[in-house]
């Protein structure tokens, strides 16, 4: 099947909180959804299922649990039992579900910034505290872990480490050594994990994501991973996620954290999420062929026309990560091109320490449109 990503899409008169946040004549290129129709399987079998006509209360599907134990299994041969899944209404409630299924009030959670603000924001409502690690951003703008301020990072209060890999905002794809270490200080200190891998999806040719639950049988026992659809098949509005637990006592303590407090996907979102996973692959490949080339065009563009703008290769995500410090920007950068270039991106400093200078800019939208954003943020800089 051909897809047409270049077609443009109106979104501002469907209730969208991306194209309805800053109104007219603003291109938003800040919250992650991706401006592409959904897969034709998934919009079909929502449609037939709404023909249905009764919408009752319904159950988890074990068909669809099948399914994703079948496609863990075929992705990265980590083989769980379908016990292990957990299905919530989202990943950002999967995070204060781990923490409350592991910590108790002025326990610590671990979080590396510059990070997405739900993680960093993880301990306000679990009566924790936070730790912090930055990661070391290079010349080139790719961005490593000093496993030694990590490990110095944990101390004997903290009971629970948040990973996000794929790393939003910076783009990391993170190796096979790399998730083996932080799992070994992890395991040694008694730290918990909890692996945000919503964008796991969304990899780039020469990378590979690599769940780092499935490394280790001992490091699955002691991680809730965190995985959706959302992300990967633009179904970010029905809210289907789920958790992976093989640890049944951990299991069972986040279940306990979820009762009387977080509901449970809807039919819609469990139709959904079957039709993605069993029929969305081919449209998968097409629109990761397509970011991949909005992908090089954000890095070209930056480099090139931008002045005193930096930009790392992201290796996963559509989530472009722009350092704004050189630009001689006045104040936020955010607010520097939202208002002279009427162009909404996310602001850096939302993303803890080492975000302050950056904006955040999703590239999952038509060429065109994203040519056009950064032409905007052109001639805003040639202002300066």
């Amino acid at each position: 099947m051909v897809y047409d990503f270049d077609r443009l899409i109106d979104r501002r008169e469907t209730d969208s909180v991306k194209w309805r946040q800053y109104g007219d004549g603003v291109l938003p290129m800040w919250v992650a959804d991706m401006d592409f129709r959904s897969p034709e399987p998934v919009i079909q079998a929502l449609a037939e299922r709404v023909a249905h006509g009764v919408f009752g209360y319904g159950i988890e599907p074990e068909e669809l649990r099948a399914l994703l134990v079948e496609r863990l299994e075929q992705l990265y041969g980590w083989r769980v039992t379908p016990e292990a899944i957990v299905f919530l209404p989202g990943v950002v409630i999967g995070f204060r579900l781990a923490c409350r299924a592991v910590a108790a009030p002025g326990d610590g959670v671990l979080v590396q910034t510059p990070v997405y603000p739900p993680i960093l924001q993880a301990w306000r409502d679990t009566g924790l505290s936070r730790r912090e690690m930055e990661l070391t951003r290079e010349a080139d703008g790719h961005y490593s872990i000093d496993l030694e301020a990590f490990e110095r990072a944990i101390d004997a209060r903290t009971r629970i480490f948040i990973l996000c890999n794929p790393h939003n905002p910076v783009g990391r794809v993170f190796r096979e050594d790399e998730l083996t270490r932080m799992a070994e200080i992890c395991l040694r200190h008694g730290v918990t994990i909890c692996s945000d891998e919503i964008h796991g999806d969304l990899i780039y040719a020469g990378y590979r994501h690599r769940p780092i639950a499935s490394l280790a049988p001992e490091i699955a026992e002691h991680t809730v991973t965190l995985m959706a659809p959302s992300k990967t098949f633009n179904i970010a509005g029905l809210h289907c996620a789920f958790a992976v637990v093989p640890n049944p006592a951990l299991r069972e303590r986040l279940c306990a954290a979820q009762a009387g407090l977080v509901g449970h996907p809807n039919i819609l979102d469990y139709t959904a999420a079957m039709a993605a996973y069993r029929h969305g692959q081919d449209w998968l490949d097409a629109v990761l062929a397509y970011l991949k080339g909005n992908r090089d065009a954000v890095v070209e563009y930056v480099r090139t026309r931008l002045p005193g703008i930096g930009v790392g290769v992201p290796e996963g995500t559509y989530l472009a990560w722009l350092d704004c410090r050189a630009a001689g920007i006045p104040g936020s950068p955010q607010k520097f091109f939202l208002e002279r270039a009427r162009v909404a991106m996310n602001e850096g400093a939302e993303f803890g320490s080492g975000g302050e200078g950056f904006v955040r800019l999703n590239f999952g939208c038509p060429r065109s449109l994203l040519i056009e954003a950064l032409e905007r943020m052109e001639a805003a800089l040639a202002t300066l």
